[in-house]
C-alpha cells in the first residue's frame, strides 16, 4: 500500500508531466490517501515547473470535490502567467458562487489579471470585493491595487490607493514611480523618486531604473548624473564591478546618458560593459541615429551583426532610419531581403519604416508595393507616401494622395503631413493651393505652424517673386526664422535676381550664422549674375577667411555593411 508521504515525495522528485500523469492516477486508485495535499503539490508542479501543464492543472481541479483556498490561488495564479490570462477572472468568480473567500494571496493575483488584459472595470469590481473583505489595508493586497490603476493609466485612483497605503515601503513607491514612467510622465516620476528620499526610504535596483529611465524621457541629464551617483553609492553601479553585473540597470544608465545627448560618455560605458544584449545594442544604435550620427549608427551595427548578435525588430527600425537620411538604398534593400527571408516584413511598424526608406531614397514604386499591400493605412503611412512624392518632385501626385487620404474621416494628419503638401505645392509652384492649406492646417486642426511649413511657405513665395509677402510671413512667425528659411528667401533672390533683398538677408545673416556655406555661395552666385563683381570678391574672400568650403556628402559605410 502507498502512502501519502511517499506520493509526496515523489511529487517533489518529479521531472516530467509523463511522471506526474502516473503519480496522478496513483493519487487516484489508492483508497488511503483522502487528504487533498496530493493534488495540490501536482497542481504546483503543473502552475510553477518548466514542465508543467496549466490546462491539465484545471482538469484536476475539476476532480477535486471541496478545493482549499490555496488551490483556488495556484489556479488563478497559474492563468494569470499563462497564454490565457482571462481564465483567472473566470476562476475567482467560480471561487466565489461556490462559496469560498478569498484571501490576501488571492485578490493579488487577480489584480495582476486586471493589469495583464487591462480591464480597469474588472480591477474596480475587486477593489469593492477587497474593501468589503477588510483587505485594503493589507500592503501585498494594497500594492497589487495600486500596480493594477497605474497600469490601467489610472494615475489618479493609483495615487489615492498610494496615500491609503498605512506604511509605504520601496515596493509600493517604486510601483508608483513605474506607473508614471508607464504613462509618460517623467516629471511626476522624478518627483516622486525626490520624495521617496525625504522619507528615508532607500531605493532598490528596480527603482533606480525607473528614475533613470525617467530622466532619459525628460533629458534630465543633471537628476541623471545625481541618480547615477546614487546608484554608486548604493554599490549598484554595474560598471564598477563583474560581480554585480546588473545588465537592466546597466542599459539604463547608458540609456540616459545616451537620450540626453551625451554619446561619449554613453559609448565609453557602452565599451565598459561586461556583458551586453539586443537592448543595450539597440540603445546605443538608436541614440546614434537619434542625434543624427548616422555613420556611427551603421559602424555599431555592423559591430553588432559581426558579434554574433542577431538584430531584433527594434534594430531594424533604427537601421531603416538610417538608410532612409542617408539615402543608403542599397543596404535598406538588404535589409528588406532580410526581413522577407525572416518572415517578419509584414509587421506594421517595419513595414512603416521600408515605407518611409524607400519613399525618402527615390524608390517610389517599391514604397508604392508596400503602400497598397497593406489593408490598414494609418496616417504615418499615408504621410510617408505623400512626403516621398513630394520630395523627389511628383508634386501633383502627392497633393491627389493628400486628398484621397482626406476622404478618410478617421485619418487626421499632423504637422508633418503638412509639410509634405506645403513642399509639393512649392515645387509645383501652386501659391494659392499652399495658402490654403496653411491655412486650414490651423482653422481645421488646431495646428501651429512650425518653422519647417514658414519654410516651405518662404520658399514658394519667393520662387514665385512674391518677395513682400514672404518677409511679411516672416514677420508673423512666433520663433526666430533660422538658416533655412532665409536661405529659401536667398534662393528665390538668385532665381529673380533680386540683389535688393539678397543685402536686407546678407545684414540678417551676420546675425545668425556666419558661416554657413550654402548662403555664401548662393550670395556669391547672385552677385555674379547682377555683375556685381566687387560684392562677389568680397564674399569670397570673407569665405576664404573663415574657410568657409563647398563640402560634398558621402558615406563609406554602406559599402563595408554590404561586404
Amino acid at each position: 500500500m502507498i502512502h501519502q508521504n511517499t506520493i509526496l515525495s515523489l511529487l517533489a522528485k518529479c521531472k516530467s508531466m509523463r511522471e506526474l500523469k502516473k503519480l496522478h492516477g496513483l493519487i487516484v486508485t489508492t483508497p488511503t490517501i483522502k487528504s487533498i495535499i496530493p493534488l495540490s503539490k501536482l497542481i504546483d508542479f503543473c502552475v510553477d515547473s518548466e514542465f508543467g501543464d496549466i490546462n491539465y492543472a484545471d482538469l484536476v481541479l475539476r476532480q477535486i470535490h471541496n478545493p482549499s483556498v490555496y488551490i483556488w490561488n495556484s489556479m488563478i495564479r497559474g492563468f494569470v502567467n499563462s497564454h490565457n490570462p482571462r481564465m483567472s477572472m473566470l476562476l475567482y468568480r467560480q471561487m466565489i458562487e461556490n462559496g469560498y473567500s478569498p484571501d490576501h494571496f488571492t485578490f493579488p493575483f487577480v489584480l495582476k489579471a486586471c493589469c495583464v488584459i487591462a480591464d480597469q472595470d474588472c480591477g474596480k469590481c475587486i477593489h469593492s470585493c477587497i474593501v468589503k473583505s477588510g483587505f485594503e489595508a493589507d500592503a501585498y493586497t494594497a500594492t497589487g491595487l495600486l500596480h493594477m490603476y497605474v497600469s490601467c493609466a489610472d494615475m489618479k485612483s493609483g495615487l489615492k490607493v498610494f496615500d491609503n497605503i498605512p506604511k509605504w515601503n520601496v515596493v509600493a513607491w517604486t510601483c508608483l514611480i513605474a506607473g508614471y514612467v508607464k504613462n509618460n510622465q517623467p516629471y511626476e516620476a522624478l518627483k516622486v523618486f525626490e520624495d521617496m528620499s525625504h522619507w528615508n526610504v532607500e531605493p532598490n535596483e528596480i527603482t533606480m531604473v525607473n528614475a533613470l529611465i525617467a530622466c532619459a524621457h525628460s533629458r534630465d541629464i543633471d537628476t541623471g548624473r545625481w541618480v547615477h551617483q546614487r546608484i554608486r553609492k548604493a554599490g549598484y553601479d554595474p560598471f564598477m564591478s563583474t560581480s554585480n553585473s546588473n545588465i537592466i540597470l546597466a542599459t539604463a544608465i547608458l540609456e540616459m546618458y545616451a537620450k540626453c545627448g551625451r554619446l561619449k560618455i554613453a559609448r565609453d560605458l557602452f565599451n565598459k560593459m561586461p556583458q551586453r544584449n539586443i537592448v543595450s545594442w539597440n540603445s546605443m544604435i538608436n541614440a546614434y541615429n537619434q542625434y543624427e550620427r548616422h555613420q556611427e549608427a551603421l559602424d555599431l551595427f555592423f559591430d553588432m551583426w559581426t558579434s554574433g548578435v542577431y538584430p531584433d525588430k527594434a534594430t531594424f527600425l533604427s537601421v531603416l532610419s538610417v538608410c532612409a537620411h542617408q539615402c543608403a538604398l542599397a543596404l535598406g534593400q538588404t535589409v528588406h531581403a532580410y526581413l522577407l527571408k525572416t518572415g517578419i516584413a509584414t509587421d506594421i511598424s517595419l513595414a512603416t519604416a521600408l515605407l518611409d526608406m524607400y519613399a525618402k531614397t527615390g524608390e517610389l514604386g517599391n514604397a508604392q508595393k508596400i503602400f497598397s499591400s497593406l489593408q490598414k493605412k494609418d496616417v504615418v503611412m499615408w504621410t510617408s507616401m505623400i512626403n516621398g512624392l513630394a520630395m523627389h518632385g511628383h508634386g501633383n501626385e502627392a497633393l491627389s494622395m493628400f486628398q484621397t487620404m482626406q476622404e478618410d474621416s478617421s485619418l487626421v494628419p499632423d504637422h508633418i503631413t503638412y509639410i509634405g503638401v506645403l513642399f509639393a505645392c512649392s515645387h509645383v509652384g501652386l501659391v494659392e493651393e499652399a495658402k490654403k492649406h496653411f491655412r486650414l492646417m490651423t482653422e481645421m486642426y488646431g495646428m501651429v505652424p512650425g518653422r519647417e511649413h514658414y519654410g516651405c511657405m518662404v520658399d514658394l513665395l519667393s520662387r514665385a517673386g512674391h518677395f513682400r509677402e514672404a518677409e511679411r510671413l516672416m514677420e508673423t512667425m512666433t520663433v526666430q526664422p533660422n538658416i533655412a528659411i532665409w536661405g529659401a528667401l536667398l534662393n528665390g533672390c538668385q532665381i529673380h535676381e533680386n540683389v535688393c533683398v539678397a543685402n536686407q538677408v546678407k545684414v540678417r545673416l551676420k546675425e545668425l550664422e556666419p558661416c554657413q556655406s550654402g548662403v555664401h555661395i548662393l550670395l556669391s552666385n547672385i552677385y555674379a549674375k547682377a555683375g556685381r563683381w566687387e560684392e562677389v570678391n568680397v564674399t569670397r574672400k570673407v569665405m576664404k577667411h573663415k574657410r568657409i568650403t563647398k563640402t560634398i556628402g558621402h558615406s563609406s559605410v554602406e559599402m563595408k555593411l554590404l561586404s
